[in-house]
């Protein structure tokens, strides 16, 4: 038998079938924006400081910067952290980790559950600390997530595992 004659042995590929990689890619770069937004929106219109003189007319402009940078860091922070999550998670499902569809629903609930606090949390005076605008951008992520987590579920490998037991 010859090379050319020999059954054709190609190398496993790293992503399990099915893998919603390039769903969970646009998750990760949605996440990028939300985290990237806020950095911008203050560097140029600035529309959080409006938010937080809308809020409370009588602050000067020192009071005004403080929240508004609060406001912005926390946004800019927990955008990164999601970017974080999202690398782990890519990591993770391409590379066939046991732990991969626990870890990636987790994230996602968590990317869920600090989206509804940033629409429905109010202040003092704010009906909504974080402006609607950013709150509905924040997500724009938990839909890609949801969509990624669900086609995680659904791989039809749900139940079997192509990689070595000890992952």
């Amino acid at each position: 038998m010859t090379a050319a004659d020999a059954p054709s042995q190609t190398a496993p590929t790293a992503r399990p079938p099915g893998a919603p990689i390039g769903v969970m890619y646009a998750g990760l770069a949605l996440t990028a924006v939300t985290a990237l937004a806020p950095l911008v929106d203050a560097a140029t219109v600035d529309t959080i400081a409006g938010h937080v003189r809308a809020a409370y007319p009588d602050w000067g402009p020192g009071p005004v910067g403080q929240d508004r940078t609060a406001i912005t860091a926390y946004l800019a922070v927990t955008g990164g952290l999601g970017v974080l999550l999202w690398l782990l998670a890519i990591r993770a499902v391409a590379s066939g980790r046991r732990w991969a569809r626990a870890a990636a629903t987790s994230a996602w609930g968590a990317g869920v559950t600090l989206a509804m606090v940033n629409l429905g949390m109010g202040g003092e005076r704010y009906e909504v600390i974080v402006p609607v605008g950013y709150g509905v951008l924040t997500l724009l992520p938990c839909v890609a997530g949801g969509v990624a987590v669900v086609r995680l579920w659904r791989r039809r490998d749900a139940h079997t595992h192509d990689g070595p037991a000890t992952r």
